[in-house]
């Protein structure tokens, strides 16, 4: 529970700045142009993509604990940056910093509860680790929505980052105890589902099998990276798209924080229905419904239509998000298990950078309406992908004692 509580403010420190960083590109540095504005999402992608790669190798060679200090102390500058930069490339910097804490301190949070749970258990452990993540960005986008709207863009709402930073480094170092140990031991009895998942394999062969090689694994990858890169575009697009159509800054927060509230709030449902029923079902239901909720959002012209998108949308990811890490954790060896979580994790968040290239790129082009209809159609084609090639069964195959 200590570590679902870190992980909430993990989440805040990100969701300081889902409602405002949007506005601040337009209103305060005047970026004309959506693919500039969305710089600082592909700075973050790029920068947590590849820190969640290094996170498992590092934490399998100094323990859990070390890596996750080591994140926060990282993101202390972050508010300071967003505070007083004077130009937009102080802003990208802060992203980078920001996305290389993420990378490290929402790694070591997932790979620790897999050290704390069983098999049974896996999909529970995830729904209440990605629950806590997203409730904290969700409040954290709506408490800073409102913060802006009154006292304006800067700098209350990163002084709540701030506060956030500081109670998650506090509670890592003084009450958080190592779990590295807990992964040696099932180690040590552990039994392969699939031949090639075996024990000892080079970091290269993992990145490989993650990626490519395995069906499931692999094709958890790619829905995760599909998954990041709509939550990219509606994290840089819709509050613009919502400002255009005229609506206030506390309506535009409110939508930003019920998509993560939603996603959040539901993962405490699917990830040990999960545990249940099987990975394979939700993760194909989930990447359609959110092909559906895009769509709606593509279509919609108000408020009403654009706020039963965004619960449909964090629907959707709500029965992806815990069930792709529950995926991996079920096929991949308890010896290599962190850098296959990093690998996969690599793909996910490169989601980030690929969706702001290309909902920046057809923004501008088309319009944001059809951006986030070609994103609509990337995210059903993910989830037909998941539906032809992914394994039944892995989940209950990993429970075997």
């Amino acid at each position: 529970m200590l570590l679902v509580a870190v992980n909430a403010l993990v989440g805040g420190t990100l969701g300081q700045e889902r409602t405002v960083l949007p506005l601040l590109a337009e209103k305060v540095f005047h970026l004309e142009l959506y693919t500039s504005a969305l710089t600082y999402i592909l700075a973050f992608g790029l920068a947590k993509a590849a820190t969640n790669y290094f996170a498992g190798t590092l934490a399998d060679r100094y323990g859990r604990k070390p890596v996750l200090i080591s994140g926060w102390l990282i993101a202390l500058p972050v508010p300071l940056l967003l505070i007083f930069g004077p130009s937009w490339g102080w802003i990208v910097a802060a992203n980078v910093v920001l996305g290389i804490s993420q990378g490290l301190t929402w790694s070591i949070t997932v790979m620790m509860k897999m050290d704390l749970v069983g098999p049974e258990r896996r999909g529970l452990a995830m729904g209440l680790n990605e629950a806590a993540g997203y409730l904290g960005v969700a409040g954290a986008a709506l408490a800073t929505g409102y913060i802006a709207s009154t006292y304006g863009l800067r700098p209350g709402p990163f002084l709540l980052g701030a506060v956030f930073i500081a109670l998650g480094l506090g509670l890592s170092a003084l009450t958080i105890r190592e779990t590295h140990h807990h992964a040696k031991a099932e180690a040590a009895r552990h039994v392969s589902v699939h031949a090639g998942t075996e024990a000892g394999l080079s970091s290269r062969a993992v990145f490989t099998l993650t990626s490519f090689r395995d069906k499931s694994l692999s094709s958890v990858s790619q829905a995760g990276m599909v998954n990041n890169l709509n939550d990219g575009l509606a994290w840089g697009l819709f509050p613009i798209l919502f400002a255009t159509a005229g609506l206030g800054l506390e309506r535009i927060g409110i939508l930003a924080a019920v998509y993560p509230a939603v996603w959040g709030a539901g993962q405490l449902i699917t990830g040990g229905l999960s545990d249940r029923i099987g990975r394979k079902p939700l993760i194909v239901t989930g990447m359609l419904v959110q092909a559906v909720a895009l769509v709606m959002v593509a279509a919609g012209t108000g408020f009403g239509t654009w706020l039963a998108a965004v619960i449909l949308l964090g629907a959707g990811t709500a029965m992806v998000y815990p069930t792709l890490l529950a995926a991996i954790g079920d096929v991949a060896h308890p010896e290599w298990r962190a850098r296959s979580v990093g690998v996969y994790r690599l793909w996910r968040d490169g989601g980030f950078a690929v969706g702001a290239l290309l909902s920046g790129v057809i923004a501008d082009a088309y319009g944001i309406p059809a951006a986030v209809a070609v994103v609509a159609l990337v995210t059903a084609l993910s989830g037909l992908v998941v539906a032809l090639r992914m394994r039944n069964g892995d989940h209950n195959a990993a429970a075997q004692p």
